[in-house]
């Protein structure tokens, strides 16, 4: 008998409540996610804002948005956005979410939420003292495939969990002045690239009991290379993050009576192969392929707003702040520190 895989529960994006959107800092990944939210759900990108008018601009004349603005607060005060999403460098996710809560827009803050624990804690203290829903953009946890790992390991399908193991590097040429390589803009591979294997340790073993690390830093002071052990219990995570390699950028979780292995890249969608006593089965990819799954966190807090829920049942902000303050404890122990922390 081939083992088989539950059918996940996740809602079709398409299917939430349309909201109007306004994105706080053009670039890269915020392109991706006007594509997502355009193709695959009913949200409507309205208006977006920049320190510069031109690059804001240019962006609303790419992606087809009605306004931009040259300033972060006239996008979180216009009163025609309902919610907000920042996509912004790490270093400024914290003050620029806690602007758009001020104005009492809820927020979705692209991962890394914060530089670290402590400013995630602010940001998640000021949303719930505001009552607005606030978010990290983990897009991973709102993919279908996520569910579906949910449910075998809530089903026992592979026995007790004792290792997860996952890897996140791509290469970059060194420049001083990209954000990846800058201490000021909280740049190196962990807030980047390894919260994605931290996130997934996280969501399979819960908080670490313990962690052990260690990485080599650039001149500049950030990470450029990190390996890290979680410990939770008697299981085990072994990740590793760079930013001087394209590694596999594979996952998989292996108990005592079964193992999942996820393709790369695990985090967006991926294969899952299932082998257990009964056999092997492999799931494909979701039909909604690559950084167009930036929908599914598009839809998941558009409906959790016209819920009246102010966090995320799949993603609590308290887990969020979790995460970060396991990759202060690996910062600590590999030498990185930002500038005025």
């Amino acid at each position: 008998m081939t083992p088989a895989f539950p059918t996940a529960r996740t809602p079709n994006p398409l299917d939430a409540p349309p909201l109007r959107w306004g994105v706080l800092a053009p670039g890269r990944i915020a392109a991706a996610f006007v594509t997502a939210v355009s193709r695959y759900t009913r949200q409507r990108v309205v208006a977006v804002g920049s320190r510069s008018l031109d690059r804001a601009q240019s962006f609303a004349a790419a992606h087809g948005i009605e306004r931009a603005v040259g300033s972060y607060a006239a996008l979180v005060d216009d009163p025609a956005v309902d919610v907000v999403y920042i996509a912004s460098p790490h270093s400024e996710h914290a003050t620029q979410a806690q602007l758009a809560i001020s104005a009492g827009k809820p927020v979705l803050v692209e991962k890394a939420f914060a530089r670290n624990a402590a400013e995630a804690q602010r940001v998640a203290a000021a949303a719930r003292d505001a009552g607005v829903p606030a978010m990290e953009a983990m897009w991973t946890r709102f993919l279908p495939q996520t569910d579906v790992i949910a449910q075998l390991l809530a089903d026992g399908a592979l026995g007790e969990v004792t290792t997860v193991l996952a890897d996140h590097g791509q290469y970059f040429t060194h420049d001083p002045q990209s954000r990846l390589f800058a201490p000021a803009l909280a740049g190196g591979a962990l807030l980047d690239l390894g919260v994605y294997p931290i996130s997934f340790a996280s969501f399979v073993l819960g908080a670490p009991d313990a962690v052990v690390a260690t990485g080599s830093l650039t001149d500049a002071g950030v990470d450029a290379q990190v390996s890290m052990t979680l410990v939770t219990g008697s299981a085990q995570a072994c990740l590793n993050t760079t930013l001087l390699a394209r590694t596999p950028t594979t996952a998989s979780i292996s108990g005592t009576t079964g193992s999942l292995e996820i393709s790369g890249p695990f985090y967006a969608p991926a294969t899952l192969a299932l082998t257990t006593a009964d056999g092997r089965s492999v799931r494909p990819p979701d039909p909604i392929a690559g950084h167009l799954g930036l929908c599914h966190e598009a839809a998941h807090l558009a409906q959790l707003i016209a819920d009246g829920a102010t966090e995320s049942p799949l993603l609590p902000l308290d887990e969020t702040v979790r995460t970060l303050r396991t990759i202060d404890e690996i910062r600590r122990q590999v030498g990185v520190t930002y500038p005025g922390e």
